[in-house]
C-alpha cells in the first residue's frame, strides 16, 4: 500500500494513540494533535480545535490524505463545551475535508440508538436517549451534509472501547479494573443489564487503516465492533476479577436501572455488514479475556 499522510485528532488520548501507532507501524506519515499534552510532549503537534483560525491554518499549510477524528466523550459534565466538541468541531474539520480535498472518517458512538432493536445496520434510524449520543448525531449531521456537498467523508460508528491505557479511568471498561482492586471495604454498583460490546481500539485502529487504503470511495456510515457475544459491565467484572484472581463481594450487581439515572440503550449491537461488502476484515486479534490476561501479565 502506497504510503499517506493522516492526521490523527486527539492523539493523545486511548483510541488516538493507537490510531497512531497503528498507522505508523504500517509506514504512513503520521501527524499525532493533541492541545494541553503537546506543551510536555513533543510527539504530538500542538492544535486546540476549538480555534477555528488555527484549525484552518493547519490543514492550508499541511497536505494531507485523511484525518481520523474523534474527541473525548464528554457531555453531561459540560454540555455546552460537549456540544462544540462533540457537533461543532466535526462539521468545521468536514468543511476543511472538502476544500482541501483529503478523506475525513468521523468517530461516532452506538449510542446514537435506543437500543430496542438490535443488531443495527448502517441506514438503521437513530434514536439517541441521552446528551452524548444526541451530541453526536449532531457531529453526524454535520459531515454528512458536507458529505452532500462532495466532501470525502464517512462515518465510523463503534461501541464502548477498551486498550492499554495510561490510566484506567480513559476507558469505561478498563476503569472496572480499579473496582476490582479495591478491597478496602467500599462497595460498588455493577449493572448486569445493559449490554455492550467492548471493543479493543487496536482493532478499529487496524479498521480504520484498512479504510483509509481502500482502493474505491467508502460510504457516508459504517459500523464496527468486536464480534465476541454481549456483555454486561457485571459480566467484564468477573472477566477481570478472574484474571487478577480477586473476590467481587464488595462488588453489587444491579439488575435493573436506578431511579432518575441517565437513560441507556439495553443493546446497541452494530452490525458490521457493510464493512464486510467493502472487503474490511471484522475479526478482533484476541477475545476480551484472553487481552486481559496478556495486559495484566505485562503491566
Amino acid at each position: 500500500m502506497s504510503q499517506k499522510t493522516v492526521v490523527v485528532t486527539g492523539a493523545s488520548g486511548l483510541l488516538g494513540r493507537a490510531v497512531a501507532a497503528h498507522f505508523i507501524e504500517q509506514g504512513d506519515n503520521v501527524i499525532s494533535l493533541a492541545n494541553s499534552r503537546a506543551d510536555r510532549d513533543p510527539h504530538y503537534t500542538k492544535l486546540d480545535l476549538l480555534d477555528r483560525e488555527a484549525l484552518e491554518g493547519f490543514f492550508l499549510n499541511h497536505k494531507v490524505d485523511g484525518a481520523a477524528e474523534r474527541r473525548p466523550d464528554v457531555a453531561e459534565a459540560d454540555p455546552e463545551k460537549a456540544a462544540k466538541i462533540n457537533a461543532a468541531v466535526p462539521a468545521h474539520l468536514a468543511a476543511l475535508a472538502n476544500q482541501e480535498g483529503f478523506t475525513l472518517i468521523y468517530i461516532s458512538t452506538d449510542y446514537v440508538f435506543n437500543g430496542k432493536n438490535a443488531p443495527y445496520e448502517v441506514d438503521a434510524t437513530p434514536d439517541p436517549l441521552q446528551m452524548y449520543g444526541r451530541q453526536k448525531l449532531d457531529g453526524e449531521k454535520a459531515i454528512l451534509a458536507e458529505r452532500e456537498k462532495g466532501a470525502k467523508v464517512t462515518i465510523l460508528r463503534v461501541p464502548v472501547l477498551f486498550g492499554k491505557t495510561e490510566y484506567n479511568a480513559e476507558s469505561a471498561v478498563n476503569v472496572i479494573r480499579d473496582v476490582v482492586e479495591d478491597q478496602s471495604g467500599k462497595t460498588y454498583k455493577m449493572d448486569a443489564y445493559q449490554v455492550r460490546f467492548p471493543t479493543n481500539v487496536e482493532d478499529v485502529a487496524r479498521v480504520l487503516y484498512d479504510l483509509s487504503h481502500l482502493a474505491k470511495p467508502l460510504p457516508s456510515i459504517l459500523h464496527y465492533t468486536s464480534p465476541a457475544p454481549a456483555l454486561t459491565k457485571y459480566d467484564m467484572t468477573t472477566i477481570i476479577a478472574s484474571v487478577l484472581s480477586l473476590p467481587i463481594d464488595h462488588v453489587i450487581r444491579e439488575t435493573s436501572p436506578p431511579p432518575n439515572a441517565t437513560p441507556r440503550p439495553e443493546n446497541t449491537q452494530l452490525s458490521t455488514k457493510a464493512l464486510k461488502e467493502l472487503g474490511v476484515d471484522v475479526s478482533e486479534k484476541q477475545a476480551f479475556a484472553d487481552w486481559w490476561k496478556e495486559y495484566v501479565k505485562a503491566k
